[in-house]
């Protein structure tokens, strides 16, 4: 049973986490928690089985509870990512390279947790005892402790260039999968996303602003600041699931979660193999960003690339195969070592804090 009866006493949760996780409410300032609501696109379901029919307003008129279960499923890991990413970048406070950085870093917290908040009020408002269930779960579970629910948001922050590769590549899939749900047919989800798909911009913004400064300043190797790029895009793929899905299969059949460019997009959906359309969508999108950065890059150093798809793989056909950053297919001593060499390791830890003690290393 959850313990929770309303959303206010979900709320006093919410202040008990912050206080558990060390971050300081006062940083916060006035920032007003709030679950934030637009029109959705249509008033009608627009793809799925159901396409055609009013988007429903209230679980009660889902159509079977499968259906409801996918619905609270999407809704709990959505939640969990929000909560689980201010866990990860928390401590980074301590360390901002500027005045500019810390409020930019207090703002994309404070947005996630709204994003959070969002999900729990969701939860608690339509689902019921079950609902308010999950919503504590969303503040009990850590990153720390490796029990948040999908990989990357397990994985530590440990500096300012995992933060600005993280908001560049693992805030952009939660970009994907925002707009992916900004259609659903449960109305409330749908109309939560637009104000989130505007507050995820700014993280998007910042990333790619800070990786943008790191370059120009030319103190980072090129080389080091490719090991981030290697392990925050490689998670990231990830976090689309398996090729062929069966789970997104149902989720599109049930109008709950659609393509990405849906309603731009011509022709019938294949819907067991949407989360490997997006994921390449997704990483063509990676290498775009990654040709505007090498703009920025010192000369005579490398440019900056995105690592193939197969490389550091834990989901999917290629999960646990021994690619390398270039697609090559390694035997598994050898592909230990390369895949050692290719991620950020102690001495490279050791070589950035340097660089961030001698100071301007953005700029």
């Amino acid at each position: 049973m959850a313990r929770i009866a309303t959303f206010d006493d979900w709320i006093d949760l919410f202040r008990s986490w912050l206080k558990e996780i060390g971050y300081e409410e006062a940083r916060l300032g006035d920032y007003l928690f709030e679950a934030k609501f637009e029109d959705a696109s249509s008033a009608e379901i627009e793809f799925g089985r159901y396409a055609g029919r009013p988007r429903w307003e209230r679980v009660a008129e889902l159509p079977n509870d499968a259906v409801r279960e996918l619905l609270l499923k999407l809704i709990v890991y959505q939640g969990d990512t929000e909560f689980a990413s201010v866990e990860q970048q928390r401590r980074l406070v301590a360390t901002a390279p500027s005045p500019g950085d810390l409020e930019s870093l207090v703002r994309v917290n404070r947005e996630e947790m709204r994003h959070g908040w969002q999900m729990a009020y969701l939860l608690v408002t339509y689902f019921g005892d079950e609902g308010r269930k999950e919503a504590e779960g969303l503040l009990q579970r850590r990153a720390d402790a490796r029990t948040r629910l999908l990989g990357s948001f397990n994985e530590p922050v440990e500096d300012w260039l995992d933060f600005f590769a993280f908001t560049e590549f693992i805030d952009r899939d939660g970009k994907y999968q925002l707009t992916m749900l900004s259609r659903s047919a449960f109305a409330p989800l749908a109309r939560s996303m637009g104000p989130m798909l505007k507050e995820e911009a700014y993280h998007l913004l910042t990333g790619h602003m800070g990786l943008m400064r790191v370059l120009k300043a030319g103190k980072v190797p090129v080389a080091i600041l490719q090991k981030y790029l290697n392990r925050w895009i490689s998670t990231a793929l990830d976090l689309f699931g398996k090729d062929a899905s069966t789970a997104a299969q149902r989720a599109y059949e049930a109008g709950l979660k659609g393509r990405f460019d849906e309603g731009a997009r011509p022709g019938p959906a294949d819907p067991l193999h949407l989360n490997e359309r997006a994921r390449s969508q997704y990483y063509e999108e990676c290498k775009g960003l990654i040709e505007l950065l090498n703009q920025w890059g010192p000369e005579g150093q490398p440019k900056l690339r995105a690592p193939d798809l197969r490389f550091n793989r834990r989901i999917g056909q290629h999960a646990g195969q021994p690619y390398s950053v270039d697609g090559e297919l390694l035997d598994p001593g050898e592909h230990a070592r390369h895949r050692a060499a290719a991620l950020p390791g102690p001495e490279d830890r050791r070589a950035v804090a340097s660089i961030f003690a001698e100071g301007r290393w953005v700029r």
